[in-house]
């Protein structure tokens, strides 16, 4: 059996996507092991274009079994409506090739209401939510406090079950964000809504793994997010509410006797950051602009304007550690072709001293950029298929990267499309 987990190794938006709809073609099962609805994955295809928020990117492609795992955050309400979106483009999805996990808790209304709720109590002091319910899904379930998918299977016990919780969250809405309460109906109409129609893809994954891996079938583990987004590892408390790491993989999936033999850290050729927090490297003005642009960089799930800056060579070498990568996807090289110069960060200043090690995360707020540059190639590399082809100053860019990062970079990505990658 061999596995392969995708993971980001900065803050997210790295083209994770394009890289699991890319290799899937070599492996039996995806599994999205954490994380929910609150981030995109855009792939782009001979079906089309799609930004993927809950549905595994293995989706595309025939014969493959895509799992959403225990480890994530369970939207039916968003689930639903992207299945709806992807069929209607022409893809196949049924109980045969989307699997949910009878472990994976139910993300419910009142976590969005509580998302929006504490950002606007924080005010500027806000964490950036997308406002997606997934912290407060998070609190809930580390709490014992969540329904979990298997429960639609036994309506009896799920209704039982949903007014034990309604006491008590109803308590935090009313008395905690002055919050209108919620009702029994009110939950029982969104099981009928929404969980009735997630429930024919509930099923024992973990049984389903446990097969998968007896009969040797090679399993795909799929992250949200990226490493400086991690809960434990990541720009606290600027982070997602779950584990981003490959290490997590195997609990979050549902087969945790997994062992992962090939970690792909996926790391954008220049930085892109949605939400709040430190993000040292950063532009500003005119030119975050023109590299905004060229890269497209809005937000797949939000349509937020990412913030932007060059490679960060400190940070990325501390999600490969992170994530402990065996193969770097080098995305958008592409985009950076109309800069005759290429910025790189290549150390923080701290005070008095430079660094090349990742701060604390509570000294990165004083944290600045040292830049160095690099000639740039000057012409539009989006046809390249080889990696003799690219401009020298292109291969030079990438080499030093590999260099400055300690893991071989294996597939250089020119373009969105499955077919605009270079393989070294």
């Amino acid at each position: 059996m061999s596995n392969c987990a995708i993971v980001g190794i900065n803050w997210g938006d790295e083209g994770k996507g394009r890289m699991v709809d890319l290799i899937t073609q070599d492996y039996d099962v995806v599994v999205r092991y954490q994380g929910g609805g609150n981030a995109g994955h855009t792939v782009v295809n001979e079906k089309g274009k799609f930004a993927l928020h809950l549905l595994p990117s293995g989706i595309f492609r025939d014969g493959v079994v895509n799992i959403l795992g225990n480890g994530v955050a369970l939207d039916c309400e968003s689930l639903w409506k992207e299945i709806q979106e992807v069929a209607a483009q022409g893809v196949s999805i049924t109980p045969d090739n989307l699997m949910v996990s009878d472990r994976a808790s139910l993300l419910l209304p009142w976590h969005r209401d509580l998302d929006g709720l504490e950002e606007a109590r924080l005010k500027d002091k806000k964490y950036g939510s997308t406002k997606q319910g997934i912290a407060p899904f998070y609190s809930d379930k580390f709490q014992k406090k969540t329904v979990m998918a298997g429960e639609l299977l036994y309506p009896r016990q799920l209704r039982s079950h949903l007014e034990d919780l309604l006491e008590w969250k109803n308590l935090t809405l009313t008395k905690v964000y002055n919050a209108a309460p919620y009702t029994i109906e009110q939950l029982m109409d969104w099981v009928a809504d929404y969980g009735e129609k997630i429930r024919p893809f509930i099923r024992d994954t973990g049984a389903f793994l446990r097969q998968a891996q007896a009969e040797n079938k090679r399993v795909l583990f799929e992250a949200q997010l990226g490493a400086l987004r991690d809960l434990d590892y990541g720009i606290y408390p600027y982070t997602t509410s779950s584990n981003a790491v490959a290490a997590y993989a195997p609990v979050g999936s549902g087969l945790p006797s997994a062992r992962i033999d090939e970690v792909i850290g996926v790391v954008k050729a220049y930085s892109s950051c949605v939400g709040e927090g430190p993000f040292t490297c950063e532009w500003f003005g005119e030119e975050a602009d023109r590299l905004r642009e060229a890269g497209n960089e809005y937000g797949a799930k939000t349509g937020r304007p990412r913030r932007v800056g060059p490679i960060d060579i400190v940070a990325t070498r501390y999600g490969v550690q992170c994530q402990a990568a065996t193969n770097i996807a080098l995305t958008k090289l592409d985009v950076l072709s109309y800069l005759d110069k290429i910025p790189v960060c290549v150390r923080y200043e701290l005070g008095s001293q430079q660094t090349d090690r990742f701060p604390f995360p509570a000294l990165l707020a004083e944290a600045k950029p040292v830049v160095e540059y690099m000639d740039g190639w000057g012409c539009d590399i989006s046809g390249v298929r080889t990696w003799e082809d690219l401009p020298e100053a292109a291969r030079k860019y990438v080499e030093y990267i590999e260099k400055e990062i300690g893991c071989r970079i294996g597939y250089v990505s020119v373009g969105p499309e499955r077919d605009a990658i270079i393989l070294r």
